[in-house]
């Protein structure tokens, strides 16, 4: 498939390595954002080829597990109501809440449904006009848009048993809470490049001026990581810190227009919390008020719904950098993908699920 294969060419990627091995000559610290990047690193032993002095730290670009467990008891608490359809992608049915899961939930008798786009989820509203149908509205700005489109579509027709639970966060005031962090050890960042593919780039300079850190939009496969972190160390060894696009196949500066429009229609911005980072001021969305009455926190009266983190999981440390994931003494026992502590365990795009998918067995032999 274009784009794909063409992006996996061995030879490129020497060459990519060996123009970073030499343009390395001190230590430095990036921070990949998204956790698909982190994936695909890890998948690849891209960490593991680059020169020692590179430290890649995995960040919080992870949807999944930046969602707080009081978001997922809202949704168990939801899901478990008589006459609701509970509609939600496939990867958050088994993130654990502080007792069960939405799997549990179905297994006890709860109309939980996988759907692949929120319009099912419309759908499913418009077919069972008896029934409370509601969609976990879960992501970074890359999926956003699809859930504005959603809650607009359920307005214009008239579709009132459909409402949105939002957990929707933003990437660039997550930037900011990092470097203002205390323990914050970031000397860069790869951006997201599907996030700046909606949103565009014009809040990257202001943040990489004001921080002074590179900030490169990076794409997903090994040769789109691999030059991303060469512009990086460029950017490091000259002293700069500006914001470079690396993904210009696919991210313009000016971002989707249309898909911009319809956010700031559905959505206003406001205060989030992240798992395991904590609250972080207007670094999310929720419903405006004209789209209020979509709101299934509202609809549902489950705001007051508060949890506490496990002890034993460390997975908040994970997502703000500080530890990685084998560091934490339940990594592999414990916490396992059939038994996760924590979101970043088990979401498909979390960094304890990549360790353990790609790096298990060496990191059990050298302990």
């Amino acid at each position: 498939m274009k784009y794909l294969d063409e992006f996996s060419d061995p030879q490129l990627a020497e060459r990519l390595l060996q123009q970073i091995h030499a343009a390395t000559t001190r230590p430095m610290a990036m921070m990949e954002v998204c956790g698909g990047q982190t994936h695909s690193i890890i998948r690849h032993g891209i960490d593991q080829l680059l020169p020692e002095q590179i430290e890649l730290i995995h960040g919080p670009g992870c949807p999944v597990c930046v969602t707080p467990l009081e978001i997922i008891d809202r949704a168990l608490a939801i899901a478990a109501r008589p006459g609701v359809v509970f509609c939600s992608f496939g990867d958050m049915l088994r993130v654990p809440g502080s007792g069960q899961d939405l799997f549990s939930v179905k297994s006890a008798g709860g109309d939980v449904r996988v759907v692949y786009s929120p319009l099912d989820a419309l759908r499913i509203a418009r077919e069972n006009p008896d029934k409370e149908v509601v969609f976990f509205g879960v992501g970074f700005e890359t999926t956003a848009p699809a859930n504005a489109m959603t809650v607009h579509q359920a307005r214009r027709l008239g579709v009132r048993n459909f409402s949105l639970l939002v957990s929707h966060v933003l990437v660039p005031p997550a930037i900011a809470a990092i470097m203002e962090s205390p323990t914050c050890r970031v000397q860069a960042f790869l951006a997201a490049g599907h996030v700046c593919s909606v949103m565009g780039t014009s809040e990257y300079p202001a943040l990489a001026e004001k921080y002074r850190v590179p900030i490169v939009v990076t794409g997903f496969e090994p040769l789109d990581i691999l030059e991303g972190i060469r512009r990086t160390v460029l950017q490091l060894e000259a002293g700069r810190h500006e914001m470079e696009n690396a993904y210009p196949r696919a991210v313009r500066d000016e971002g989707n227009l249309p898909a911009k429009e319809m956010l700031r229609d559905v959505f206003e911005v406001t205060d989030r919390t992240w798992r395991g980072i904590g609250t972080i001021p207007r670094s999310g969305w929720r419903l405006a008020q004209k789209y209020a009455e979509f709101d299934a926190e509202n609809r549902f009266d489950v705001e007051a719904i508060r949890t506490a983190e496990s002890s034993l999981c460390r997975s908040g440390e994970v997502l703000q950098g500080l530890i990685k994931p084998h560091e934490c003494a339940a990594f592999g026992k414990e916490c396992t993908p059939r038994n996760p502590l924590g979101a970043t365990m088990v979401s498909s795009e979390g960094a304890c699920a990549a360790y353990h998918a790609y790096r298990r067995l060496e990191l059990v032999e050298a302990k």
